[in-house]
């Protein structure tokens, strides 16, 4: 081991030895995880990490010295309908009125994203400034956790106010991105948020209803099931989407009629989805008394029509797709973005094969099951790229719609 090199503790970061490509280490659920400006992840936990961390520096393959970059990392905290969230304001290294600074919208999850997501890190070790904040009732803010979407975009468009407060006099164009959720997020904020463009990971153009069909149909595709049975399920997906838009007044009985019909047959139990899997394993009468409370508290308003929203943005838009998503298929999204293209808005769509969800790489099991890999290459330097003003030339194995 190279003399320079003292092991100590992991810190989040980014670590670069030259300007071929660098590191990002953030916390993990154990240990830290590791993202290589190639799309190559793992854990420092892990048996065969690449990487060990040292003092202001790691140690990649056993070898070479990656020096942590100094970067400029601002946190705050601001409000939102009465809630405090906390933020975090990471300026590229020489950070000027020409850099492009970004505000992420969350996916679902509920895990906060200071020192804990990658895509961020990956964006500053591209040239790109960025403010990341933990989304309410998660990390370090307050609040409770939601998926409600109106509510979620108003703390988008306070996080923008206070991106664009700390970074002031040392940035340039000012846009959102969004991945997963955050695609339905981003574009209800993008006006108030006076955004000059939106970048979209692996989101939908569909509604959450629509999103829960699509899953259940891919789900019982992937087993091997064909179009009957699908249409079959496609019956149970239209009644569900009525009980949870209803708030559980329209379609119990038919939920019940469905059960007794199907619920024997093999692929009943195989059906999760968004939530349908959830509702076809409860009685009706269960649920007109109690609903769902774990579904009821997250808030989610029904009525969002992402396509509408999506009509309401006058600023150019860049998709990045994974074209096996299981979670988000992405088939109809991709439909609607070319519809919403032809009628004059500036859309701009990139689907990534052989990729999943999170934009994951994937080997395939002969029973279907998909251990990711990789994040897919080309992806965060397409993001990047079009937070510079622009993408062009090519993103790994994408290919443009």
């Amino acid at each position: 081991m190279p003399e320079a090199f003292s092991p100590a503790p992991c810190e989040t970061g980014i670590f670069r030895q030259g300007q071929t490509g660098f590191v990002a280490l953030t916390k993990g659920e154990k240990g830290y995880g590791y993202t290589f400006s190639d799309g190559t992840v793992g854990n420092t936990q892990d048996a065969g990490a690449l990487l060990a961390c040292g003092k202001d520096a790691v140690l990649v393959n056993g070898k070479e010295r990656w020096p942590k970059v100094a970067l400029a990392e601002a946190d705050t905290r601001f409000e939102s309908h009465g809630v405090m969230l906390a933020g975090r304001l990471m300026e590229a290294p020489g950070a000027g009125k020409d850099t492009p600074l970004v505000v992420y919208a969350h996916g679902s999850e509920s895990s906060g994203w200071i020192d804990r997501a990658r895509d961020p890190y990956q964006m500053v070790g591209r040239g790109v400034s960025v403010f990341v904040y933990d989304k309410r009732g998660t990390g370090l803010s307050e609040g409770e956790y939601t998926q409600n979407f109106p509510r979620l975009a108003d703390d988008l468009v306070a996080a923008s106010r206070e991106a664009k407060r700390l970074a002031q006099g040392r940035y340039g164009r000012f846009g959102l991105m969004g991945v997963s959720q955050g695609g339905w997020i981003a574009p209800l904020a993008q006006a108030r948020a006076k955004a000059q463009f939106l970048g979209i990971g692996y989101g939908l153009a569909v509604d959450i209803a629509e999103q829960d069909a699509a899953q259940v149909a891919r789900e019982l595709q992937d087993k091997g099931y064909g179009g009957d049975v699908v249409a079959k399920a496609r019956i149970g997906t239209d009644i569900t989407a009525r009980i949870v838009k209803s708030g559980y007044q329209d379609g119990l009985d038919d939920l019940s009629a469905f059960q007794r019909q199907f619920g024997k047959e093999p692929w009943f139990a195989l059906i999760k989805g968004g939530y349908t899997g959830v509702l076809l394993g409860m009685q009706a009468e269960e649920l007109r008394k109690h609903g769902i409370p774990q579904f009821d508290k997250l808030g989610v308003d029904w009525s969002q029509d992402s396509v509408q929203a999506l009509r309401q943005v006058a600023v150019p838009q860049l998709w990045a797709l994974a074209e096996d998503d299981r979670q988000a298929p992405p088939a109809v999204t991709v439909e609607r973005l070319t519809a919403l293209r032809g009628q004059g808005q500036a859309i701009s769509v990139y689907l990534f094969p052989q990729a999943d969800h999170g934009m994951r790489s994937y080997v395939q099991a002969p029973d279907g099951t998909r251990k990711p890999t990789v994040i897919t290459p080309g992806f965060y330097d397409l993001m990047a790229d079009w937070a510079k003003g622009g993408a062009d030339g090519a993103y790994g194995q994408a290919y443009r719609k």
